[in-house]
């Protein structure tokens, strides 16, 4: 059961990284292992908006896919992520946004256990690099985004 957890002061706005990280759509151009995202359907509830997907996920000789809920408040700056099917038993995610002096701090958790023994023994032998390089690679897309001379 891979639990990550992480607070990064990051020099974007909160606004900023809310929408980067809820466009789930763009996720495919930058981050590692996802080589495609489909919008399965997006309804609001509330001050909320729910986006239905699919991600693919490929790391060397395995490809899954697998739906996730994705639950954007806008108003509270957080962004939760649920599963809806694929190789997992579970996945939780969760995203909070918070102002501070000069930029955002970032609160990220994930937690999840894959159904197959195999892929769960792969992805522990790599789990904290991957969630480093997963981290990164949203900083470095925010830089791309926000960075200076951006607007």
């Amino acid at each position: 059961m891979p639990t990550h957890s992480e607070i990064r002061n990051m020099p974007y706005s909160a606004q900023q990284m809310f929408d980067l990280i809820a466009d789930v759509r763009s996720y495919p151009d930058f981050l590692p292992w996802c080589a495609a995202a489909r919008m399965r359907g997006q309804r609001h509830q509330g001050d909320s908006t729910i986006l239905d997907a699919d991600l693919v996920i490929a790391f060397k000789v395995f490809r899954e896919r697998f739906g996730s809920r994705v639950t954007l408040h806008p108003m509270d700056q957080t962004i939760d992520v649920e599963y809806l099917d694929g190789p997992f038993r579970y996945l939780n995610n969760h995203w909070k946004f918070s102002d501070i002096d000069g930029g955002c701090e970032v609160d990220f958790h994930v937690d999840f256990e894959f159904k197959s023994k195999i892929l769960q023994g792969l992805i522990g032998v790599v789990f904290n690099e991957a969630m480093q390089r997963i981290v990164s690679a949203f900083e470095t897309r925010a830089a791309e985004l926000y960075g200076e001379g951006k607007s």
